[in-house]
């Protein structure tokens, strides 16, 4: 014997074997999305002070590349969203934005990364334009943080 359900506007019968398949499927989805929270918290989780060279290099390495792309992008919001706790808590959106200089960032590539426990040292190198020079390159050197399992920019 089915049942009948109404369902945005629309009526159906539903049978019992069908509720049943509807309802295992659910659980998969269920299952699914918590193994996918767990693989996501399992990675967050990784970046430690404890954590290898290799793996703190890679991760500040892709957050580094990342944040300076927001730069060359004009993307301040998200320029500023890779600053430690400690940054922003001395540095307002506002602040961050006035003291940043826009538009002349052409390219940003990584030269080095250096960590020692949870600090690490980067070097980019940042390609720009001038008025009468174009393709300026300018090592830049950063100081990242590693906190709740994450690789933060220290502004200064």
């Amino acid at each position: 014997m089915g049942q009948l359900t109404t369902g945005i506007g629309l009526y159906r019968l539903q049978t019992k074997d069908a509720r049943r398949e509807r309802a295992h499927w659910r659980r998969y989805c269920d299952l699914a999305v918590a193994l996918v929270a767990l693989v996501a918290l399992a990675g967050c989780a990784g970046l430690s002070a404890d954590a290898s060279p290799e793996t703190k290099q890679k991760a500040v390495a892709e957050r580094a590349q990342a944040r300076w792309q927001a730069l060359i992008n004009g993307d301040l919001d998200a320029a500023y969203q890779y600053l430690s706790a400690g940054s922003k808590a001395t540095t307002t959106l506002d602040g961050y934005k006035a003291k940043i200089r826009r538009g002349s960032w052409r390219q940003a590539k990584l030269d080095k990364v250096e960590c020692e426990r949870e600090v690490c040292q980067v070097t980019m190198v940042i390609t720009y334009d001038m008025p009468r020079m174009k393709g300026i390159e300018t090592p830049v050197p950063e100081s990242w943080i590693i906190e709740n399992g994450t690789a933060w920019y220290i502004f200064r």
